[in-house]
């Protein structure tokens, strides 16, 4: 099983209040990519009394030690997800907003042939596709 994201912030000498024990707590359970405004609203669940505020600098302090990370998909508002060691790309439903994680070997193959055929080692990247679910 991964390490969660309180596991992380002690691995990384970051000092966790127990605000910050719980925005961790909610953010490792997160199975989507929240913003900042939908991790307060499910943080204020377990205690009313943590600011929106102190969501925001919990996520920015969490970002800047690489524990999480900062996704700025089209259509507004910041998202967030653990740092995971496995790659994926995401595919983003324009409409809903809902976003779907996914690795496609054929994809990661020609991201590499494409680096290559222009003289690069390809050493990062990241794919996001935008789409509208098809009616069944």
């Amino acid at each position: 099983m991964s390490e969660t994201i309180e596991q992380k912030c002690i691995a990384k000498g970051v000092k966790l209040t127990d605000q910050r024990r719980i925005i961790a707590k909610v953010m490792s359970e997160a199975q989507d990519h929240p913003d900042v405004n939908e991790l307060y609203i499910r943080v204020s669940q377990l205690d009313s009394k943590i600011s929106i505020a102190t969501v925001y600098r919990t996520v920015k302090l969490f970002e800047e030690a690489g524990i999480i990370t900062k996704h700025d998909f089209k259509g507004g508002k910041a998202r967030y997800e653990e740092v995971n060691e496995g790659h994926h790309d995401h595919l983003i439903d324009v409409n809903s907003g809902e976003i779907i994680e996914f690795v496609d070997d054929e994809i990661e193959k020609l991201q590499k042939k494409v680096a290559e055929k222009y003289g690069y080692d390809l050493v990062d990247h990241k794919l996001e596709l935008y789409g509208i679910k098809k009616k069944s």
